[in-house]
């Protein structure tokens, strides 16, 4: 039997909505969509270059508490209410995926709160970033 486990970030929205960062499920870890708040300060940025780094460090953070990192990233979502926010946002995309390569999907939906212009959701698989 595989061990389920959740991974918290601290963020408001996690209690208030009842969820977490990220489930652990045997190698899989599966990542909540992740918009550019600083969930230690609650704030975030208008710009939404700046609210994909926080985003990824957002992200980078969960990874690291399941035991792996962005190298093993199979699958990334972005969501952003305005197509055009998501061009700008390509070279911090690509700083670090473009050597992984994962799945990619980009969506234009409304998103939870206003001030959020881009979320990003990824999974991952403990290991598979491995290169030999």
């Amino acid at each position: 039997m595989t061990m389920r486990r959740a991974i918290m970030s601290g963020s408001r929205f996690e209690e208030q909505i009842g969820y977490a960062r990220a489930v652990v499920d045997g190698d899989r870890v599966h990542v909540s969509g992740t918009t550019g708040f600083d969930y230690a300060a609650m704030t975030i940025s208008d710009d939404v270059v700046e609210q994909a780094e926080q985003c990824l460090r957002n992200i980078g953070a969960a990874l690291a508490e399941a035991g792996c990192s962005f190298a093993d990233v199979v699958r990334v979502r972005y969501l952003l209410p305005d197509r055009e926010d998501f061009e700008p946002c390509w070279p911090v995309l690509r700083r670090r995926f473009g050597e992984v390569r994962p799945a990619a999907t980009m969506l234009v939906c409304g998103l939870a709160d206003p001030r959020m212009k881009i979320e990003i959701e990824v999974e991952a698989r403990k290991g598979s970033g491995d290169r030999d």
